[in-house]
């Protein structure tokens, strides 16, 4: 895995991060959304409305290993899906 510093990353640009990811998993708070984007892709406004923060730019972190992407901080879905 390679961590990276960025500028922030908004709209189409968080977009296509997402290219080959077959599985998106989001952290709010306690609840984790998981979703397989292999079938039943959510819209790219659903996306986005999860992944992107009141600001504008993707939330943090921002981790992507292999094909699964993780987006906020919940530490059992991080253990799990990085570990």
């Amino acid at each position: 895995m390679r961590l990276t510093s960025r500028a922030p990353v908004s709209g189409d640009d968080a977009l296509a991060l997402l290219q080959g990811v077959t599985d998106l998993y989001v952290a709010k708070g306690k609840q984790v959304l998981h979703f397989d984007m292999t079938e039943g892709r959510p819209s790219d406004d659903e996306i986005l409305s999860l992944i992107l923060g009141r600001s504008g730019t993707l939330r943090a972190p921002a981790i992507r290993s292999g094909t699964t992407f993780v987006v906020g901080y919940n530490a059992d879905i991080l253990g799990e899906t990085l570990g």
